[in-house]
């Protein structure tokens, strides 16, 4: 498929640039509400004007301008009501994404790091050097006779080799797995993202003119909480990535501390890091529930609970892969908080 030649950032501008190439259509929507909300404004105008007419009261012109205000914004509605939305809170968004993009960088060095010292550490112990490293293997088989002791170590060393590499694979395989799993979540989050945000910014004319009419004044603060929620979804998201990587960076500092003492042999399992990446998986099903915190918006609370379900189905799965090494995760994570 083309999109797996695609970087994952690459995707998420792609949809960046979806939302912005859509917005021209809320201009043609607007046509459509203007004449909604002309008719809204005619009735409300012509009630309260009889209304005051026929109790002999003075005329209350302000609340008048409502429906021309309104109209107003439907008018030049991508730039007075989403450019000014979008301009207010696209700086949480451009902080949390420069606060991620730097909590990565600095974990992708210490891994990076942490990788070099345990292979070091590997090749100081004799038993096992041979595994990750060939020239240790043959200069170790060259060592070697061809009696039967030496024939019996020399199978031994082959099986003990392939059983290596084959968890190494096995291992790596787990973990491209759970990365792309990883990554997936947070596509899924964005994409859902930029769909609603679509829908909210095209539709949203039809929502003011609507709000126009008595009874239905609710929906313009109903489409504005929703809109804000939505996109709060994003520095959300950024930031629950931010904190997985800074405990990560802090888990990784500790290893190398570790891996520096030369009488310290190290566990390349890598079950610390599958175990954060099942825990990010079922983290962002949760990022709509956080972001409702934010701002309190009713209208996706179905969406919501449907989500929460998924989280908690996603959960008690995680908890059965990860039960086995939960308890050493749990050991090494008070020890980085101490």
């Amino acid at each position: 498929m083309v999109l797996l030649s695609i970087d994952w950032t690459n995707l998420h501008q792609l949809l960046r640039t979806l939302y912005d190439e859509m917005m021209p259509l809320c201009s043609d929507m607007a046509g459509v509400a203007k004449g909604v909300a002309g008719i809204g404004a005619l009735f409300y105008v012509a009630y309260r004007v009889w209304q005051s007419l026929s109790r002999a009261e003075p005329i209350d012109v302000f609340p008048l301008f409502r429906p021309f205000v309104l109209g107003l914004c439907i008018m030049f509605f991508p730039t007075i009501v989403l450019g000014t939305v979008n301009g207010i809170l696209s700086p949480v968004c451009s902080a949390t994404a420069s606060l991620v993009e730097k909590q990565t960088f600095d974990m992708n060095k210490y891994q990076e790091q942490k990788d070099e010292l345990e292979r070091e550490a590997m090749l100081r112990d004799p038993t096992k050097a041979f595994l990750v490293s060939d020239e240790e293997f043959d200069k170790k088989i060259d060592g070697l006779g061809w009696s039967l002791g030496d024939v019996d170590t020399m199978i031994n060393m082959y099986g003990e080799k392939a059983v290596y590499d084959f968890g190494e694979k096995v291992r790596q395989w787990f973990r491209e797995l759970l990365e792309l799993l990883f990554q997936a979540a947070s596509l899924l989050i964005d994409t859902l993202r930029t769909f609603f945000l679509i829908v909210l910014s095209i539709l949203g004319p039809l929502s003011f003119a609507i709000s126009v009419y008595d009874g239905f004044q609710s929906t313009l603060t109903t489409w504005l909480s929703r809109y804000i929620c939505i996109y709060m979804w994003l520095p959300v998201s950024d930031l629950f990535g931010s904190i997985l990587a800074r405990i990560q960076i802090l888990m990784l500092q500790q290893d190398i501390e570790q891996l520096k003492d030369p009488t310290f042999i190290p566990d390349a399992s890598n079950s610390v890091y599958c175990i954060f990446m099942i825990i990010g998986i079922i983290g962002y099903f949760t990022i709509p529930t956080v972001s409702s915190w934010i701002i309190q918006a009713g209208g996706a609370g179905s969406y919501g609970q449907k989500v929460n379900a998924a989280g908690r189905s996603a959960t008690n799965a995680g908890a059965a892969v990860a039960g086995a090494a939960g308890g050493a995760v749990g050991g090494r994570i008070k020890k980085v908080f101490k």
